[in-house]
């Protein structure tokens, strides 16, 4: 008994079924996935898509409503949400992310390699010295695994997973080291890898029990050298402050702090698939808290998201003509939109009265937003947003972006609260992360993410964790600096709090709930 599997270019597989196991885990671990940002079983993205040749299971509502009935009729099914049985499909062309690189110089010697090891996205950058040779970001490819850190770390329960899933990364880094060592006629000396305390523990190989289950502990707490693999240095780890704000908070906190100028108290906000917080109230004592805020900001996980790429819409803004997009590349028509097209697109609707506090569809509060209202409609029995392109913002894509403001505000919030401190009193809010250079401020507080009146004191700082990964590997005071962190640092277990549910849903509107 098999999988037999026929590829869009004339391929012809046989997989092992393996119990326990869906159709579309099978097929990312044969490798015929790998660089598809997959949502990993929430039937959302609609990248796992397969035709059966015969004997077709049957189709569940989420399959009908985001294959339509026609493709459902002629056996295309979402492999995520079907069991790891014999069979016979047929796969189209997988819908791959591209990878991003950019060089700055023609250097040539030893050389260091600092990474961002993300949920979703690995961000790293070559040096010589401390100048910065290249850099590129890509698809974290453990990610048909998980789409998200709690998945990710039930996959890494087992020591198969932890097997897998280790190898993915090392692997990957010791193919950059060698396209480097390739270009540069040089050695790698030097490397640091900054990620969240789950993506790290899974890089190291290490059991993850303490962070799978309340309540959550660190075994484990960085700051020293680690071994990951051949013919690669060992990788520093900065240290991880608390369960899930981890190393790279660290490098994040080292990248604002260590020789810059900075003005207390202030906040660090790390979007990414897991928010990490930190408020700094002085040199010597900050707070820090996490919440799991999913892939939506990373263009992963919502019906029509995308990663950074050609065809990927990146914002909207409204004309006396109509609706206009931005396209990260036009040379192909737009295929999707990446996590700050959704906060656009939602942030322009909510401005013009078409989505209500509640996420909602309304009229519109002008003639040209009424105008805009008439794209309002239905598919598949879900109200949705009309745009060109055969794209939509359907109700269940806003329901996941107001999850995401839920827990953000909630965060912040919190940390407000426990530190006595108003909005007003910050000095600076650091939007770092995923969104960290291309979010437009002003949605952030449109959507209730940031306080009324707060966008002016807020500054988009990039991929602070790879700036703090590049500072640690080149300066050992930059390292010794990110050594002292822990002993400044107060955590905040917000999910304690026998009220979270509560305050969570009522931070389920967009607009800032303090």
């Amino acid at each position: 008994m098999s999988i037999l599997v026929h590829t869009h270019d004339g391929g012809r597989f046989a997989l092992e079924p393996k119990e326990g196991d869906t159709l579309a885990k099978t097929l990312f671990l044969s490798r015929l996935w790998h660089g598809v940002a997959l949502c990993s079983g929430l039937g959302k993205c609609g990248l796992c898509r397969v035709r059966y040749t015969s004997d077709a299971p049957e189709a569940n509502r989420d399959e009908l409503r985001k294959l339509g009935q026609e493709a459902v009729s002629t056996g295309w099914r979402l492999s995520c949400l079907h069991p790891s049985e014999s069979c016979e499909i047929e796969i189209p062309v997988p819908a791959r992310t591209q990878r991003a690189l950019k060089s700055y110089s023609q250097t040539t010697g030893d050389f260091s390699l600092a990474v961002d090891l993300g949920t979703t996205s690995i961000h790293w950058s070559v040096l010589a010295g401390k100048e910065r040779v290249a850099s590129g970001h890509e698809l974290n490819p453990q990610t048909g695994l998980g789409s998200e850190v709690m998945t990710r770390l039930a996959a890494a329960a087992t020591a198969e997973g932890r097997f897998v899933l280790r190898a993915l990364i090392t692997d990957r880094m010791t193919e950059l080291a060698m396209i480097a060592a390739r270009n540069m006629g040089g050695e790698c000396t030097g490397l640091t890898i900054s990620g969240n305390s789950a993506m790290t523990y899974i890089l190291l190989g290490k059991k993850p029990d303490d962070l799978a289950a309340a309540p959550y502990t660190l075994s484990y707490t960085g700051g020293n050298e680690k071994k990951i693999g051949a013919g690669l240095p060992p990788a520093y780890i900065p240290p991880l402050l608390a369960p899930f704000v981890g190393a790279d908070i660290s490098a994040g906190l080292t990248a604002l702090e260590h020789e810059e100028t900075v003005s207390y108290p202030f906040l660090l906000a790390d979007l990414g698939t897991n928010g990490e917080f930190v408020l700094a109230l002085s040199p010597k004592k900050r707070f820090c808290a996490s919440v799991p805020m999913g892939p939506a900001l990373e263009g992963v996980g919502l019906s029509y998201g995308r990663t950074a790429g050609p065809g990927a819409i990146t914002g909207f803004s409204l004309t006396p003509t109509g609706l206009t997009m931005q396209i990260f590349d036009d040379t192909i028509p737009p295929l999707g939109l990446t996590g700050t097209g959704y906060l656009s697109l939602t942030a322009l609707l909510v401005r013009h009265g078409v989505l209500d506090e509640s996420g909602r569809f309304g009229q519109g509060n002008t003639p040209l937003a009424a105008k805009l209202a008439q794209c309002v409609t239905t598919i598949s029995g879900e109200p949705a947003f009309r745009l060109e392109h055969n794209l939509f913002l359907p109700a269940s894509d806003i329901e996941e972006i107001l999850k995401v403001k839920a827990a953000f505000n909630l965060a912040l919030s919190k940390l407000l609260k426990e530190t006595k401190l108003t909005p007003a009193k910050l000095a600076t809010i650091y939007i770092a992360g995923a969104l960290g250079e291309h979010v437009n401020l002003e949605d952030l507080e449109t959507l209730g993410f940031l306080p009324p009146g707060s966008k002016g004191k807020a500054v988009k700082a990039g991929n602070t964790s790879l700036k703090g990964s590049e500072k640690i590997l080149t300066d050992p005071t930059a390292r010794e600096f990110a050594e002292r962190l822990p002993k400044t640092i107060i955590s905040l277990d917000l999910t304690t709090d026998e009220a979270f549910g509560e305050h969570y849903f009522q931070r389920m509107c967009f607009t800032y709930v303090d």
